[in-house]
């Protein structure tokens, strides 16, 4: 399979995806529709995706750029430059979907706004993912992952029961964000299939910081400012320390896993007492029931528990992401492949988890280098081998 080119029975084959994108919300979202099938075309200024420069112990390039822009191909242009902006104008006539992560003002200031691009490509479906939404009084301030986990109560609720606020790591607010970015582009292109319109779409960190908080984010009219929001079960589903510094999470709340983890702990007594027969009863008797779990689980190390419980009781020994790589499950599911990178050599990644019975998988690939196939995309758009050598000489590309 050549760099760039799907598989035609992929679910998304034949839509060519424009990502002007930088960091992680954007250029994941875009990784997930490439995941699907979709051709994409990374955009990136002459300096590079910001990611591209984040600490890394990988010499060649950034872990994370690699890590959220696979099966992906690569050009830097300047769209600060006349020439730069025909180009892109160019490229914008034959795709499908455009992503950016610009604040509001910057697409028209460059000339992508989408009311001048919906007159090169009338279908185009022009995606912009921003901080705080296209208006209102924080809307050019740059939005980033952790600053709205500070802001919308996510580090508040990490930090209960510690010695303060705790952001949650893995930027988590950034990969909801592209989840919900690609299915919005999914939607977008099933609405032009039946009408043959494009139109613009916006997505904020702040909106998916929001919806990924829904089971709190619920206010009752006759509700203090002070309720219970959260849906911990007093610490007795949780991770517990196990012997020799081993830990594991249990899950039992329901009343199946709570008798099956009272049995396998040796603790009949407990699922038998109708004090504890449910999720409330038990988070409200958890200074008597959390010390006697820790005490049976510290008998064991965390992996024979998991052994142990089995199907019986969902749980997970703790382990580091080192062990996922080859982990069975994982293997079996094809969650993790081989890549080829021209800089970087040869590394093992996350796969994508797309399968659908009607459609091939495509092949992923590694995240390009910068402007790595810049001179076979333009090829493709009609520029002739002067042209680009010219593109090139006077720094457009």
């Amino acid at each position: 399979m050549t760099s760039g080119m799907t598989s035609r029975g992929s679910m998304l084959a034949g839509i060519r995806v424009l990502d002007l994108s930088a960091y992680i919300a954007g250029p994941y979202a875009c990784a997930l529709l490439a995941d699907m099938g979709a051709d994409l075309i990374k955009v990136e200024p002459p300096g590079g995706d910001t990611l591209r420069s984040y600490p890394s112990t990988l010499e060649a390039e950034s872990r994370a750029f690699l890590g959220v822009n696979r099966s992906k191909r690569g050009i830097a242009i300047d769209l600060k430059k006349p020439a730069g902006q025909a180009v892109f104008k160019r490229l914008v006539q034959s795709c499908d979907v455009l992503v950016h992560n610009f604040r509001p003002a910057v697409p028209e200031r460059l000339g992508i706004d989408y009311a001048s691009l919906k007159v090169v490509n009338p279908k185009l479906v022009y995606c912009a993912l921003t901080g705080y939404g296209q208006d209102g009084p924080l809307a050019d301030r740059a939005g980033y992952d952790q600053v709205l986990q500070a802001m919308t109560g996510i580090c508040s609720f990490q930090g209960q029961g510690k010695a303060g606020p705790e952001i949650v790591y893995g930027s988590v607010v950034d990969f909801f964000a592209a989840s919900m970015l690609s299915n919005a582009v999914c939607a977008a292109l099933y609405h032009r299939a039946m009408t043959g319109e494009g139109q613009s779409l916006g997505l904020s960190l702040l909106g998916a910081a929001l919806a990924m908080q829904a089971t709190r984010m619920v206010w009752a009219d006759n509700e203090p400012r002070e309720v219970g929001r959260d849906m911990r079960s007093g610490g007795i589903t949780g991770i517990h320390p196990c012997a020799e510094g081993t830990h594991i999470y249990v899950s039992a709340n329901t009343p199946h896993f709570w008798v099956a983890l009272c049995k396998v702990l040796g603790m009949p007594e407990f699922a038998a007492n109708s004090e504890y027969d449910t999720v409330k009863k038990r988070a409200a008797n958890a200074q008597v029931l959390v010390p006697a779990i820790r005490a049976a689980l510290k008998k064991r190390r965390a992996p024979e528990w998991e052994k142990l419980f089995g199907d019986q009781v969902p749980s997970g020994a703790v382990r580091a992401i080192e062990d996922t790589f080859d982990a069975p499950q994982v293997l079996h599911e094809e969650l993790v492949t081989h890549f080829d990178h021209p800089a970087v050599g040869g590394y093992r990644a996350f796969a994508g988890a797309f399968r659908f019975d009607a459609a091939e998988r495509p092949q992923p690939f590694a995240a390009p280098t910068l402007g790595q196939h810049t001179d076979e995309i333009l090829a493709e758009h009609g520029y002739e081998p002067s042209e680009i050598a010219r593109l090139r000489s006077d720094g457009v590309v």
